[in-house]
């Protein structure tokens, strides 16, 4: 049994070396989160000065930020025994000396309490009538399509690929600009980038990646040069459609700066997991508009039928009818009364076939989307006058 706790010891010593690693990390994560929603208060601030400056570990962080407070206070400091200094009361002494206090001073107590007292109000933060970007909705596929040109995308540093790796944990972000690169509105489309150093416009041409620092919770505070910033790179454009794909530090220092983002009908913003972020991303990407190209609004109804994924938007169902014997997967379009979808054209005047086929089954939902859209935009009036034209110059 001895022999067998000696060789377990080193086994048992890491587990609580992992599990006391992931405490505090844990720990520190939340105070970020808890600074970047704006709810942080001055402790908070006061022990991830600690970690950067310091290299305090979660513990003796949260012994400083009380030190510091107390000082910052005006309070009397903590008795401590001569000769009995641990690393919690070193970090208490530490965060008591950097906020002001001084335990050698007679009246040092007296001028704190006497400067706490005097201390002004902080001013309050900048408030704004319209809903922050952190409160907006995520993307469906409901609201109408809007034209490329009257489109607005706020991306993150880390969503932009602007951010160095290594720097910075870039697991909860999601990489967005190569989606956004092979789209084909991406020319028209007004892009902000959110960093370190403010907000900046996304040529459309250049290198994707920039090598900057990533912005940090500490860093996000209401800057007036920002607002104007931001203001001025929108006031030239007008816009109808709004999306952030921002997260953490990135969304709240938008948030303190959207008093200079314009009020249009859609405004909305990614959110949650990697896979979520792509798939509200995508959907925005769907809405938008060509010059002279009109598509199909609504919610689109899916449903799995006995023999494939079905879908409807308004009168039109799309519906898989299988695999062809010589390769490729076929999508049929159909009108309510169950008949395929014929004589309908686009609005520049091509027919629209009722029948597409692709190589890839995994592109079936999104191709499917894409036609019954086609379809709710198209029309068949054209189509029955240019047969009617026919038949008379037969005639």
């Amino acid at each position: 049994m001895r022999d067998r706790a000696l060789a377990l010891r080193p086994v048992m010593e890491s587990m609580s070396k992992a599990a006391e690693e992931e405490r505090q990390a844990r720990n520190f994560t939340f105070t970020e989160t808890r600074i970047a929603s704006g709810k942080g208060d001055d402790l908070d601030h006061a022990i991830l000065r600690a970690r950067s400056l310091h290299a305090c570990d979660w513990d003796r962080a949260v012994r400083y930020a009380s030190g510091w407070y107390a000082a910052t206070a005006g309070w009397e400091p903590e008795v401590r025994r001569t000769g009995f200094e641990t690393p919690a009361t070193l970090a208490y002494d530490q965060g008591f000396a950097d906020g002001g206090g001084n335990r050698d001073d007679l009246f040092d107590t007296a001028r704190r309490a006497y400067e706490a007292a005097a201390a002004p109000e902080a001013p309050p933060a900048p408030t704004t009538g319209r809903p922050l970007p952190s409160t907006w909705p995520k993307p469906t596929d409901g609201p109408l399509p809007a034209r490329w040109t009257r489109r607005l995308l706020i991306l993150g540093a880390p969503e932009a690929g602007w951010v160095r790796e290594g720097v910075a944990d870039q697991s909860g972000y999601a990489l967005l600009l190569p989606t956004l690169r092979a789209c084909g509105g991406a020319k028209e489309l007004a892009v902000i980038v959110i960093s370190s150093t403010g907000f900046h416009t996304l040529a459309n041409t250049g290198r994707d990646v920039i090598a900057i620092e990533p912005l940090s919770a500490e860093a996000v505070s209401f800057d007036p040069r920002l607002e104007d910033e931001l203001r001025t790179l929108l006031a030239a454009r007008d816009f109808d459609d709004i999306l952030v794909a921002a997260n953490g530090p990135y969304l709240a220092l938008l948030d303190l700066h959207a008093a200079a983002l314009p009020l249009c009908r859609i405004m909305e913003r990614t959110r949650n997991t990697l896979l979520q972020q792509r798939a509200h991303f995508n959907l925005w990407l769907g809405r938008g508009l060509m010059t002279g190209q009109s598509l199909g609004a609504g919610h689109i109804r899916w449903g799995k039928a006995v023999k494939g994924l079905t879908g409807k938007l308004g009168e039109f169902t799309a519906r898989y009818a299988g695999k062809r014997p010589n390769g490729g997967h076929r999508i049929v379009i159909e009108t309510a009364d169950g008949l395929p979808a014929t004589g309908y054209v686009s609005a520049h005047g091509e027919p629209l076939s009722p029948e597409a086929v692709i190589g890839n089954r995994a592109h079936l939902r999104k191709t499917m989307a894409a036609r019954l859209r086609a379809f709710g935009g198209a029309t068949r009036l054209t189509a029955n006058h240019t047969s009617c034209l026919r038949d008379l110059a037969a005639a």
